[in-house]
């Protein structure tokens, strides 16, 4: 019963169960007083006398997380939550498992918990790619190490695929990204093995998961994969009366109000949009040089130089 509810995107399955110990869930008419109830096919289930749909199909989601917020659907310390600051116009979704209060990137969401399940699990082998900055001192030799696995706190990590893209050395210490790619995500799982290395993780970003990457999604955007995507990456993990069908996404992304502002001029060093108009500030990719500015040439008297 739990997971028929959750499934159609009444509540979690704990909330549900809060519902059902509370006397406002009932099959076929009969008020349920515990939640180890089987559903077939033609029943009907409601929640405070309101008759709950049929499940949607399997949806997902990539959403940017943005550092400072938790990924949980409530915090009774108040602090901001991923699903409180998502776009309007999303069913119920849950998250393909977490990434912590202070860890950016891709995210991915669903309205299937049989798919998050799936996807979190080791034996799925989906690889998770993450940027780590971190401050300290190593060598790629000692980073290999990393594939052999480590124990940490007495907890066992699997092999890690790291690697040293840059170091910039300081007067205490060096400045390092590093890529880290791995398959089980336990909790923390980059930092601690970091850490445990010699290294203080100072910003975290993931890239990747599985099929999907955080490419050039904005952060705090959500963006919706496609249903043939869905079909060709992952119906090996989907019941199959749960595939979506058609070409199109359903949920039409929304570009954060920041995006448009940077699209039509720079901007100054506190992230506010700068105050000379666009058309007199031309817009550079990082990186390129900018053209000098030629003196012109006097004319003579025929107007030619």
């Amino acid at each position: 019963m739990a997971k028929a509810l959750a499934r159609a995107g009444v509540a979690s399955r704990r909330e549900i169960e809060r519902l059902i110990e509370a006397g406002r869930v009932a099959l076929n008419g009969q008020t349920l007083t515990t939640p180890a109830v089987k559903v077939s096919p033609g029943d009907i289930l409601t929640v405070d006398g309101a008759v709950v749909n049929a499940a949607e199909p399997t949806r997902l989601f990539r959403y940017h997380k943005p550092p400072g917020l938790l990924t949980t659907h409530k915090d009774p310390q108040g602090r901001p939550t991923v699903f409180e600051s998502l776009p309007l116009g999303l069913p119920r979704v849950i998250s393909v498992g977490r990434l912590d209060i202070a860890s950016e990137g891709l995210l991915l969401l669903t309205n299937d918990g049989g798919l998050a399940r799936a996807l979190e699990l080791p034996s799925t082998e989906l690889a998770r790619r993450y940027r780590a900055r971190a401050f300290g001192r190593i060598d790629q030799t000692k980073l290999d190490e990393l594939k052999n696995g480590i124990t940490v706190e007495g907890v066992r990590y699997g092999s890690i695929e790291a690697t040293l893209d840059k170091a910039r050395e300081g007067a205490t210490g060096a400045n390092l990204w590093i890529t880290v790619t791995l398959n089980e995500g336990k909790n923390r799982e980059v930092r601690r093995v970091l850490e445990a290395i010699g290294l203080k993780v100072n910003r975290l970003i993931r890239l990747s998961y599985g099929p999907f990457a955080l490419g050039t999604l904005e952060p705090g955007v959500v963006e919706e994969v496609g249903p043939r995507v869905i079909r060709e990456q992952l119906a090996h993990l989907i019941d199959p009366a749960n595939l979506p069908q058609g070409e199109r996404a359903q949920f039409k992304t929304v570009r954060k109000e920041g995006a448009r502002r940077r699209e039509s001029g720079p901007k100054n060093s506190t992230g506010a949009a700068a105050t000379a108009p666009a058309a007199e500030r031309k817009v550079y990719k990082a990186g390129w040089a900018k053209p000098k500015i030629r003196p012109r040439r006097s004319s003579g008297p025929s107007g030619k130089p």
